[in-house]
């Protein structure tokens, strides 16, 4: 069954994105970014590109369209925007304001939530869904993370 985690309180959620699929690649795992828009895609994409500072998060984008290539099978992180077609299902990092309905094919879910009250409280009700269907969830506070 797939397991939930909820990171609390980012003060950059595409940030935050960055640091938890180098620490998925870092442990040999696969993920995928999925984002709302274009433009946050777009915005991730430069910033896999200098993260972290002395490297970069090898990544591709998704193709709706097509099947995925041989070099997105092979690589760690895919951003997706709108679509579902993934070509691994280690691990799902969900930038949405809502559940993504094909969560469940992930081992792992991140879900990840910003410091303001309208995204905590859509937190909350995600939280909510994955807790009233039985999924394992852990919660961690970035506020208290930090010194």
């Amino acid at each position: 069954m797939t397991r939930v985690d909820f990171y609390t309180g980012s003060a950059d959620k595409l940030r935050t994105a960055c640091q938890l699929s180098h620490k998925a690649m870092q442990h040999g795992l696969h993920a995928v970014i999925s984002l709302p828009d274009e433009a946050s895609c777009d915005a991730i994409d430069k910033l896999l590109w200098q993260y972290p500072d002395t490297a970069f998060i090898p990544h591709a984008r998704s193709n709706p369209s097509t099947k995925p290539s041989t070099g997105a099978l092979e690589c760690p992180v895919i951003l997706s925007c709108g679509d579902d077609n993934f070509p691994h299902y280690d691990m799902l990092i969900s930038l949405h304001d809502a559940c993504m309905p094909f969560f469940s094919r992930f081992e792992r879910v991140a879900e990840i939530v910003g410091l303001d009250e309208v995204d905590s409280r859509l937190g909350r009700e995600r939280f909510k869904f994955y807790r009233d269907r039985g999924y394992e969830l852990r919660h961690f506070d970035l506020n208290q993370a930090q010194p």
